[in-house]
């Protein structure tokens, strides 16, 4: 009997270890699958590392991969920018969002374009010679690119831009899909270069943020008339993006009427007698439909305006304007900043990338510059020299476009640098510089060496004024006859608000220094 329950003891324990050891085998079975998953994810991923880690140590991108690239990169950029040019996007957002991306495209293609045009041609533009009654040299340009400094740190660019770029691309994709819902403003030409020529470049952010302002009213300031200051040097365009936002159809539809001031209508203005009647070469007429009198003054001041004449201004405007009513001032210094309601909207001139766009757009025209390496290469040495000034950089690219000769690109950019070092000498100054300072800039004359040619004095007058029938390109390219002083045409604008800048330009013979007589030798 003890036996047989020893035995029957024994078998039981059996029993429960065998049921302990087969739902230990279950848990394990139940829990291989999840370990199993995990440890491949884990090996997955350091083999990527492994891999990648290994590929970028072995194989390096040529310059020439990463230009492929680049130029795709850019060419999405372009499409994104283009559409963006040609909708009337109010999002403040989506401005700086686009804004952004365009600078980076501008600053992608600079780059491109050294690689192009300067490093990759550099043997080949090493050995032109340009000819130049005031220059003879060697034309060496690329001075300092052909070290292997400067080769690495061409590429380093080429790709930091690359990846911004494609980060950017990654990151307005939404945008894109939200951009389609907004209406479009204009078909676009076939030549980029003519609607730059006829349109305000680069400026597209500025002038939703001034429509916005004057559209909308913001919630505490009901009681008091709404004042935005703009800022900026002289000759950044100001006048230009105000000319283009009056002339935008919300606005004209929003408004009664609009009324342009300078600093010299300005003095002892009874802002009453407007009502009564002012001057129609200083009033804008807009749709009628309005019959809220809502009036939009745009007071133009090129020097300070002092605190006692504003408050007389703003507190005659806040007595005889309708609600809704808005001021825009516009001035180089920013002391008017204060008299603001709502944030300044500072200006500024193009960066030197957006400026070399602006520029090659224009001097090529429809011709791919890619087809025409050398004069590219030239175009950005040409632009160097002109930067910033917009009236330089229309005058010389159409000069250039009517005239694809290698040997006149190579005159006018020899030229452009003798100009540019005469004025640092004579004057202390850049001729864009100068003529912003009023003070006299050297122009000179390339068809006429033996004269010398001087600006003064600029001032603008509208289109309906009578010009000069001499223009400065006739004076700096042409070969016109005329001596003394006389007023000649700076530039004729083809967008708003149609300027014409005349300026005071003197010609003048160069004296030549006659020639030693041997003395005769005697004995």
């Amino acid at each position: 009997m003890t036996v047989w329950l020893c035995l029957t003891k024994q078998w039981l324990q059996s029993q429960d270890n065998q049921g302990i050891r087969q739902k230990q085998k279950v848990f394990k079975r139940a829990e291989s699958p999840r370990m199993d998953i995990l440890l491949a994810a884990v090996l997955g991923e350091l083999t990527t590392r492994s891999i990648n880690f290994f590929i970028g140590k072995s194989f390096k991108p040529t310059a020439l991969d990463v230009e492929d690239r680049l130029c795709r990169i850019l060419l999405r950029a372009q499409v994104i920018v283009d559409e963006a040019m040609g909708r009337q996007i109010t999002s403040q957002a989506m401005l700086q969002q686009l804004d952004m991306l365009r600078e980076a495209m501008y600053q992608g293609y600079y780059i491109l374009d050294t690689f192009r045009y300067q490093y990759r041609n550099k043997e080949e533009a090493r050995g032109q010679v340009l000819s130049h009654s005031f220059f003879v040299s060697k034309v060496n340009t690329l001075q300092g690119l052909c070290s292997s400094s400067r080769k690495k740190e061409i590429f380093e660019q080429m790709q930091k831009s690359l990846d911004h770029l494609s980060s950017m691309i990654l990151d307005v994709q939404e945008l894109v899909i939200f951009m389609m819902s907004y209406p479009c403003i204009y078909h676009q030409p076939y030549s980029m270069h003519l609607l730059l020529g006829n349109c305000m470049f680069g400026r597209q952010m500025e002038t939703e943020v001034v429509v916005n302002f004057l559209l909308h009213t913001r919630p505490h300031a009901s009681e008091k008339l709404e004042v935005l200051p703009i800022v900026g040097p002289y000759k950044v365009g100001k006048s230009t993006l105000v000319a283009h936002v009056c002339k935008d159809e919300r606005v004209r539809n929003h408004f009664s009427q609009i009324l342009f001031l300078r600093d010299h209508d300005f003095a002892g203005y009874d802002l009453a007698k407007f009502r009564e009647g002012y001057e129609m070469e200083h009033r804008s007429l807009v749709s009628n439909s309005n019959k809220d009198g809502r009036l939009l003054i745009v007071l133009e001041l090129v020097d300070d305006l002092n605190e006692d004449a504003w408050s007389r201004l703003y507190s005659a405007s806040i007595h005889h304007l309708s609600s809704g009513s808005k001021i825009i001032v516009t001035s180089q210094s920013d002391k008017i900043m204060k008299f603001g309601t709502t944030q300044a909207l500072r200006m500024k001139f193009l960066s030197h990338e957006a400026y070399w766009y602006f520029f090659k757009t224009l001097a090529f025209g429809s011709m791919d510059p890619k087809m025409h390496p050398r004069l590219a290469h030239l175009a950005m040495e040409i632009a160097k020299m002109l930067n910033p000034c917009f009236i330089g950089a229309k005058m010389t690219a159409c000069l250039l476009r009517d005239n694809f000769d290698i040997h006149l690109w190579y005159k006018v950019l020899g030229f452009l640098r003798v100009q540019m070092k005469t004025n640092l000498l004579k004057f202390g100054g850049r001729p864009f510089d100068l003529v912003n300072q009023k003070r006299p800039a050297y122009i000179g004359r390339m068809a006429t060496p033996s004269e010398d040619a001087v600006l003064y004095d600029e001032h603008q007058c509208s289109s309906q004024e009578e010009i000069p029938k001499i223009s400065v390109q006739d004076v700096v390219y042409g070969s016109v006859k005329a001596h003394g002083k006389f007023k000649v045409l700076g530039w004729r604008s083809q967008i708003l608000p149609y300027h014409n800048y005349i300026f005071t330009c003197e010609i003048r013979e160069l004296k030549t220094r006659a020639p030693k007589r041997k003395r005769s030798m005697k004995h």
